[in-house]
C-alpha cells in the first residue's frame, strides 16, 4: 500500500468515527444517501480525500467516477457508511430520475453520458417546452462538446455539467487523451469548412501540475522559450507548435492523418488568455461555471481560437470558407477551388485604404508624412460634441441612448468587394458598387446642432476626400449631386458578412433571452430589465460581453496593424498575407454604422426638432425633461417615430446608456474644456476611458 493511499484511509477512518458499507461502487443516488444519512457534507468528504467539492458532486450525480487511489478510499468510506446506515426497503414506485445539469444550447446532456469515462444516467425530466422541439442530434465524434476546463485535480469540466477524468502527468498525455478519448470538438459551420479543434482551458492549478510557470517571463513575445521542459516534451512526442509558440493561446498539432485533424487548442488562464475587457469575471469563475460560459459561447458563436477579435475573424472564414472541392475536368478528380462569394486570396489594397506604415504608403510618401483627406480614406466612428443651447440648459437631464450591436447591424445586407480594386478616373457614382471614391462633399450643409455625416469628428469637410460607398450613397440619398474625381472599385462583390451577422445576431438574441430580455417586450419593461440584467446571471452577462467584443474585434481585425516589435514602417507584416486582411471592408462597415446613426438623428431633427448634444460611436446623448429615453424619444400615432431610434433588444435598436444632470454636463465642459465628450462618460458620470458604449 502506498503512503498516499494509507493517508487517505486514515482520513476516511476519522470520518467513520465522526459519522455516529460489497467491493463494487454503490449507485450514485446511494452514495448521496449514505453521506446525508451520516450527516456528512460534501466539503468534509472532499477535504478527507483531497479533492474539490465539485468532484464529490460529480461522483454523487454519476457524471464521473473516482480514479485510483481515491477510488479505493471512497469505496472504503461508502462500505463503512452502508454498514451503519442500511438502505430502506425499495419503494413500489420507480426510482426518481436525477435532474440533468444545465446544458449549453444545442447540447443534450444525455449524449455526454455516453463518454467511456462517464457512467450511464437515467433520462432526465423534460419540460413541456422542450418536448415540443425535436432535440438536435449531436455529432458522435464530439458528444462531450467543444471544450473542457481542466483543473488541478485532473477533472475536465465540459458543457452540460459533465465532468471527465483526464491525465495530468504531462502535456503530451493530455493531448493524446483529448484526441483519442475525450470526444471534444465541434462540427463545421459550412460543408466546405473545417471542424473546430477541441479547446482545453488550463486553470492555474492544472498549469502548475503540467510544469507550466505561473506567468510568462517573455512579456513581449508572450511564449515559452523553445528550451522549456514542456516544449521539449512536446517535441520529443512528435508534436508541433505554430510559429507563435506556446503562449496564452497555443495550438499543438501533428500533420493530419488523412481527413482526420490532429490538433488541440490550449488556453492558459494564469497567462491572461481571457481578457477581462471581453470576458468579464471569467478568470474568477469556478471550472464548472467557466465551462458553462465558454461552452455557451462556443455553441452559439464559435470555439474560441484566441482573443474575441481573433475568433470574430475565424468565424468569418468558418461561415464562408475560401475554397471548396471541385472536379477537375481533365482528370475527373476532386481538387481545391475558390468558393464563390468568399474572400479566396490576399489582394492588394488601394493606396488610400492602406494604413500608415503600409508598403504602399511608404512607396508614395516620406516617413512621418501626414496624409490629407484627399490622400487617405478616413472612415471611422463618430466622436463629436457641441455646447448645449440655452433651451437645452433649461432641461434637467442629459440622456444617452446606445445602439445595440451597431457594427453587426451595419454589416447586415452590406455589399462588399471580393476582388482587388480597379483604379478609375472620373467614374459615374454607383451606390451598388463597393469601393473608395474621391469626391467633394463640402458643399452639403446641415444644421450646426447635427454632426456632419461625412467626417468622424462631425465637422464639415474642407474639400475633396476619400469615402467608402455607404457615405457617398447617403449624400445621393439626401438629394445632392455627387461627382467623383476618381475611385478604386471592386467589380466582384457580394454580401460576404451576412452569415456572420446572422450567427452573431442569433447568439446575441439567445443570450439576452437567457437574461430575461426578449424582442417585443413593452418598452418600459425592457428598460427595467436592462437596468439589472447583469445581476440576473453573471455567466450569461459575460457571454453577452464576449459576443459584443467579437463583433467589434472581428471588424477591427480586417485592418490588423503590425504587432511585432521588430517591424519597421514600409515593411509588410504577417496579417497582409490573409485573404481577410481587408481595410476596405472595415471602412465600409464603419461608414455604414455612422451613416445609420446620422440618418436616425436627422429624422429626429427634421420631424421632432430634437438634436443630439454629443455622439460617440454608437451612443447619442440628448437633453431631456426626464431621466428616461421615453421622456424625449418622439412617437407618432402611439408608435415610435418611423425612421428614428426605437427602444428594443434587436441589433440596430437602442437601449438606455445612462442619465446625468445638465449641471453635470456643463460642469464637465467647464472643467475639462470644450473637447470633452459627455457621451463617453454618460454611463458612470465619471471620467473613465472605459465608458465607450458597447
Amino acid at each position: 500500500m502506498s503512503d498516499d493511499q494509507d493517508r487517505l484511509f486514515t482520513a476516511v477512518d476519522a470520518l467513520l468515527e465522526h459519522a455516529v458499507a460489497p467491493d463494487a461502487m454503490p449507485a450514485p443516488a446511494e452514495r448521496k444517501r449514505l453521506r446525508e444519512a451520516a450527516s456528512l457534507s460534501q466539503e468534509q468528504i472532499a477535504q478527507a480525500l483531497r479533492v474539490r467539492r465539485e468532484t464529490v458532486t460529480g461522483w454523487e450525480s454519476g457524471r464521473t467516477e473516482p480514479r485510483p487511489p481515491k477510488r479505493a478510499a471512497y469505496i472504503r468510506l461508502l462500505d463503512g457508511l452502508a454498514a451503519r446506515f442500511p438502505a430502506p426497503e425499495p419503494p413500489a414506485t420507480p426510482a426518481r430520475t436525477i435532474p440533468a445539469p444545465l446544458a449549453a444550447p444545442g447540447v443534450q446532456p444525455d449524449a455526454a453520458a455516453h463518454s467511456p469515462r462517464a457512467p450511464q444516467r437515467p433520462e432526465p425530466a423534460r419540460t413541456a417546452a422542450r418536448k415540443q422541439a425535436a432535440p438536435a442530434t449531436p455529432d458522435e465524434r464530439f458528444t462531450n462538446g467543444p471544450l473542457a476546463i481542466v483543473d488541478g485535480d485532473a477533472a475536465a469540466y465540459c458543457i452540460g455539467g459533465l465532468v471527465l477524468d483526464c491525465p495530468l502527468t504531462d502535456l503530451p498525455a493530455l493531448v493524446e487523451w483529448t484526441l483519442r478519448e475525450a470526444k471534444l470538438g465541434a462540427p463545421r459551420l459550412h460543408r466546405s469548412g473545417k471542424d473546430s479543434d477541441p479547446l482545453i482551458v488550463l486553470t492555474a492549478s492544472a498549469a502548475e501540475r503540467l510544469g507550466l510557470p505561473p506567468m510568462l517571463e517573455d512579456r513581449r513575445g508572450l511564449r515559452l522559450p523553445d528550451d522549456h521542459p514542456v516544449v521539449r516534451q512536446l517535441t520529443a512526442a512528435k508534436w508541433k507548435l505554430t510559429k507563435r509558440g506556446f503562449g496564452p493561446w497555443a495550438r499543438v498539432y501533428r500533420t493530419a492523418d488523412g481527413a482526420r485533424r490532429q490538433c488541440v487548442q490550449f488556453a492558459i488562464l494564469p497567462w491572461d488568455a481571457l481578457d477581462t475587457r471581453a470576458w468579464g469575471p471569467a478568470n474568477q469563475l469556478e471550472p464548472a461555471e467557466l465551462a458553462r460560459l465558454l461552452g455557451t459561447y462556443a455553441t452559439r458563436v464559435h470555439t474560441p481560437r484566441g482573443s474575441t477579435a481573433v475568433t470574430g475573424l475565424e468565424l468569418m472564414t468558418a461561415l464562408r470558407p475560401p475554397t471548396r472541392a471541385v472536379k477537375d475536368p481533365a482528370t475527373g478528380g476532386w481538387v481545391s477551388g475558390p468558393m464563390p462569394g468568399s474572400l479566396t486570396e490576399p489582394v492588394e489594397c488601394a493606396p488610400p485604404e492602406a494604413p500608415d506604415g503600409h508598403p504602399a504608403v511608404a512607396a508614395l510618401y516620406p516617413r512621418f508624412y501626414q496624409r490629407t483627406p484627399d490622400q487617405v480614406l478616413n472612415e471611422e466612428a463618430y466622436q463629436w460634441a457641441r455646447p448645449l443651447t440655452d433651451a437645452e440648459c433649461m432641461k434637467p437631464n442629459v440622456v444617452g441612448i446606445d445602439v445595440n450591436m451597431a457594427f453587426a447591424a451595419a454589416a447586415n445586407r452590406l455589399t462588399v468587394g471580393l476582388s482587388a480594386p480597379v483604379h478609375v478616373q472620373r467614374p459615374a457614382f454607383d451606390p451598388k458598387l463597393p469601393g473608395s471614391w474621391l469626391v467633394d462633399l463640402s458643399h452639403i450643409t446641415f444644421d450646426e446642432r447635427l454632426p456632419n455625416p461625412f467626417t468622424p469628428n462631425g465637422e464639415r469637410p474642407q474639400g475633396p476626400a476619400w469615402y467608402a460607398t455607404p457615405t457617398v450613397a447617403y449624400a445621393a440619398e439626401l438629394g445632392h449631386q455627387v461627382t467623383p474625381l476618381e475611385a478604386y472599385l471592386r467589380y466582384e462583390h457580394g454580401p460576404y458578412l451576412d452569415a456572420w451577422y446572422t450567427r452573431l445576431r442569433d447568439a446575441y438574441i439567445a443570450t439576452m433571452a437567457d437574461l430575461g430580455i426578449t424582442p417585443g417586450m413593452p418598452e418600459d419593461q425592457f428598460l427595467t430589465a436592462m437596468a439589472t440584467y447583469q445581476q440576473t446571471d453573471p455567466v450569461a452577462a459575460a457571454v453577452l460581453s464576449a459576443i459584443k467584443a467579437t463583433v467589434k474585434g472581428g471588424i477591427g481585425k480586417l485592418r490588423e496593424r503590425p504587432r511585432s516589435g521588430g517591424w519597421r514602417p514600409g515593411e509588410p507584416w504577417p496579417a497582409l498575407a490573409r485573404p481577410t486582411w481587408r481595410p476596405d471592408i472595415r471602412a465600409a462597415v464603419i461608414a455604414n454604422a455612422r451613416i445609420n446613426m446620422h440618418r436616425k438623428m436627422h429624422k429626429l431633427a427634421t420631424d421632432a426638432d430634437l438634436y443630439p448634444v454629443a455622439v460617440l460611436s454608437d451612443c447619442a446623448v440628448y437633453a431631456s425633461d426626464g431621466p428616461s429615453p421615453l421622456d424625449f424619444l418622439p412617437y407618432k400615432d402611439g408608435k415610435p417615430l418611423p425612421g428614428g431610434f426605437r427602444l428594443g433588444v434587436s441589433p440596430g435598436m437602442v437601449k438606455h446608456e445612462g442619465t446625468q444632470s445638465v449641471l453635470w454636463a456643463e460642469g464637465l465642459t467647464e472643467e475639462h474644456g470644450p473637447d470633452v465628450n459627455i457621451a463617453r462618460h454618460i454611463k458612470t458620470g465619471t471620467l473613465s476611458s472605459q465608458d465607450d458604449g458597447e
